[in-house]
């Protein structure tokens, strides 16, 4: 057997393999600093779960807004343009945050993580398919795992700043003794002191991370890349999109995509509020969140070490099946046990996004940019399904389940999708053997 088939990643381009990489934990960081902003603003702007999950609506509706723009773009000039306009405009984005918090809007802010998700739209539809090609096609589903396994990294950290100098520095969120919050008790130009505050505090590591894009946009603009092998420069949109939608496995990727993403989202945006039902202060509760990363980081690194053994297609059938006996137990369990579970619901999302993407794109051939477009156009999950999962904790009980507990049916149904698409792509790809 020759060796250098199995290199994920050969050495004459490790230094930009790296660069790549690193965009990876960018926006992993950017996703998870801003996922806990939903219950702040909920408490600090005095809105509705389903309200404040618009959070979620604008920073994953720039995905599927800016996705084919970006490919489209990156076909005509080059990967490296791409990450240079989405570095442009997740700087700009993130810098918004300094004006909405002075005119203290809402929708300011909901503008300025608009913006900031068309560059985060073009980074993922440019960083993705690029460490595809970077190698061997044989091991192009490895080297996508590898990078993305340092997106959690970045997620953790996002995570990490959202709870020690956030959420904890929130006054709004402060309770007495028997765990209600001051902030309902207080009159309007009390609350009005304390908004400005803590808008201010949501603000600056927005700001700061503005500046650090900033500085990564100047380091790719001065590196020296390496140009993708088809010089091919011409677009013919509308053939490629047919050629994509004839394809079953790439058209059902898509669609297991945004049930993953949507999945994703809701399980690691209202752990806050699930631990919040158990009266758990949000700092407190945003510490699980980190221990979900920390387990999701871990079962990464362990099933892309698995798929050397095992075929990536089966291994997403058996995290799903995992993935629903967990959110089984999250709707079911009331309790310390049911938060527990919902913590362990990561280990099972770890490979998801990366394999499902892979196997997606395995057999696009030209239509590749178009058809990484696609699958980060399917990151519209994330806008759609919280808001209407918030619309269920808004209903404060289902039964005699907790709303909060109910609302994770949604993400249960989720699983049974990518399960089904597990279990149809593996059967294709035993018919080519």
């Amino acid at each position: 057997m020759n060796k250098t088939k199995s290199i994920v990643v050969d050495k004459k381009i490790l230094v930009p393999f790296i660069l790549i990489t690193s965009l990876f934990a960018l926006w992993g960081f950017a996703n998870d600093i801003t996922n806990p902003m939903v219950a702040a603003f909920k408490t600090v702007m005095e809105i509705s779960n389903a309200k404040a999950a618009m959070v979620q609506f604008a920073f994953y509706g720039g995905y599927a807004t800016m996705a084919i723009p970006a490919a489209l773009i990156i076909k005509r000039y080059s990967y490296k343009t791409g990450i240079l306009i989405g570095l442009a405009l997740y700087a700009i984005g993130a810098l918004l945050f300094f004006p909405a918090a002075k005119y203290e809007f809402f929708g300011f802010f909901l503008v300025s993580l608009y913006i900031l998700t068309f560059g985060l739209a073009f980074l993922e539809t440019t960083a993705n398919p690029y460490i595809l090609s970077m190698g061997d096609p044989a091991t192009a589903t490895r080297r996508l795992n590898l990078a993305q396994s340092f997106n959690p990294l970045g997620s953790i950290l996002g995570m990490f700043i959202a709870s020690k100098l956030i959420l904890s520095s929130l006054e709004s969120d402060m309770r007495d003794e028997t765990g209600n919050l001051i902030f309902d008790t207080l009159s309007a130009a009390e609350k009005a002191v304390i908004r400005t505050n803590d808008l201010a505090v949501i603000r600056d590591p927005y700001v700061v991370l503005g500046f650090v894009v900033i500085v990564m946009l100047i380091i790719i603009a001065v590196a020296k890349m390496p140009k993708r092998e088809s010089a091919d420069h011409e677009i013919h949109p509308w053939h490629s999109a047919k050629r994509l939608f004839r394809n079953k496995i790439y058209r059902e990727g898509v669609i297991a995509q945004v049930f993953y993403v949507g999945t994703q989202i809701m399980c690691w945006t209202f752990i806050i509020q699930y631990a919040d039902n158990l009266g758990i202060p949000k700092a407190e509760a945003q510490n699980y969140n980190i221990i979900a990363m920390a387990i999701f980081i871990i079962s990464r690194f362990i099933s892309t070490f698995l798929m050397k053994y095992l075929n990536a297609r089966y291994m997403l059938l058996l995290f799903a099946m995992g993935g629903m006996l967990t959110t089984a137990g999250v709707i079911l369990i009331q309790g310390m046990m049911g938060l527990y579970l919902l913590v362990a619901t990561s280990a099972f999302m770890s490979l998801m996004f990366p394999t499902i993407y892979g196997i997606a794109l395995e057999d696009v051939g030209d239509d590749t940019t178009l058809g990484a477009a696609g699958l980060v156009m399917a990151i519209v999950g994330g806008a759609l399904m919280p808001p209407l999962q918030g619309l269920i904790i808004d209903q404060e009980t289902i039964g005699p389940i907790p709303a909060v507990n109910f609302s994770f049916i949604l993400p249960f149904i989720c699983f049974i999708v990518i399960a089904i698409y597990g279990r149809r792509s593996y059967r294709e790809f035993k018919k080519t053997q």
